[in-house]
């Protein structure tokens, strides 16, 4: 791989390097040149806004692989759940063998992101959709993923992977990001220096932010935790983050948010006056009845908070699970 940016906070002084993450991502997006027809897919999500807290690490199989570029367009044959490389026109040995050649030895360095950026409808960077061709040259009914997202997925189950296009998706994009973020404070906060109380810790400041997902897994982690007496922490933590990330990739409904919301209020009722609870309440509801988007009863809450919530409540990451310099630019229900 080799590192074609830099970090955030050299480039963006507003960006504190505690928030940096670490981010590979396809080349192509980068604006580098390495696309079948000598092209690239320069990503303007990435470079001008994921940029400001993020550093990439550029990757791509194909030119790592030795194919060169320009290069006959390839795709894949065969069967969906194995799929083969080769190339589009022109008779030719099977290519899979190369092109994992080109990533195999590097997967295990991409251990220490935080998460992945791919190029969609690639052969070899798809997340999914990909056709699969058969004999007759038609694409078989069922999609797969490209040849180095699958082992990429493989490798890393738990790492947040997601395609640029789908970024643009102000939710996704929203969703991906928080789960970046719960990615890199999991390692550092609790992996880091393992031990019950950090786990707890992790859980604690989460507990909103999981509540917005699904309540009864809210639930079901802070058991898991509580009934901890014997036993190996390290299988205790991997059990924990598999369900946490699980209960995380599914985006929040409308209904959730509210709920925790509501549940936030409920710090604030005693402190503010009942005129300001109940323009709270209005401005949640609104949302509730999507007419309102969501950064603006968060952006209420937190308002109220700063000034009269308690340190329980504001370290919670539910209200700013990543900066906030780079939320979406579009609002999202």
């Amino acid at each position: 791989m080799s590192n074609l940016a830099t970090i955030a906070s050299d480039k963006h002084p507003n960006c504190d390097a505690s928030e940096a993450v670490h981010l590979g991502i396809s080349s192509c997006l980068l604006g580098q040149p390495v696309r079948y027809n000598g092209g690239h897919k320069q990503s303007k999500l990435c470079l001008e806004l994921i940029s400001q807290c993020a550093t990439f690490e550029s990757f791509c199989p194909e030119v790592a692989a030795g194919f060169g570029t320009p290069r006959p367009t390839m795709r894949l044959v065969g069967s969906p759940q194995q799929p083969t490389l080769v190339y589009s026109k022109e008779e030719g040995p099977e290519l899979t063998s190369q092109l994992v050649s080109g990533f195999e030895n590097k997967l295990q360095a991409m251990g220490k992101l935080d998460g992945y950026i791919l190029m969609k409808n690639s052969p070899s960077c798809g997340l999914d959709r990909i056709k699969v061709y058969q004999p007759n040259g038609h694409p078989h009914p069922q999609r797969t993923a490209g040849i180095f997202a699958k082992a990429l997925q493989q490798k890393f189950p738990l790492m947040p992977i997601e395609e640029e296009g789908r970024l643009n998706n102000a939710k996704l994009y929203d969703n991906f990001l928080l789960r970046v973020y719960a990615y890199k404070n999991f390692r550092n906060e609790v992996m880091g220096e393992l031990s019950i109380s950090n786990l707890m810790l992790f859980h604690r400041s989460y507990k909103y932010l999981l509540m917005a997902h699904d309540q009864n897994q809210c639930r079901a982690l802070g058991r898991l935790i509580g009934a901890h007496v014997n036993g190996s922490l390290e299988e205790l933590a991997d059990r924990y983050f598999t369900g946490f990330i699980k209960t995380l990739s599914k985006p929040a409904s409308r209904k959730n948010h509210t709920n925790a919301m509501f549940h936030i209020l409920g710090y604030l009722k005693k402190s503010i006056s009942a005129e300001a609870k109940e323009h709270i309440v209005v401005v949640i509801e609104s949302y509730n009845n999507g007419l309102t988007p969501l950064p603006t009863p968060l952006t209420l809450l937190k308002h109220y908070l700063m000034q009269h919530g308690s340190d329980y409540i504001n370290e919670q990451r539910y209200l700013e699970p990543y900066p906030e310099k780079i939320s979406p630019m579009v609002q999202y229900p």
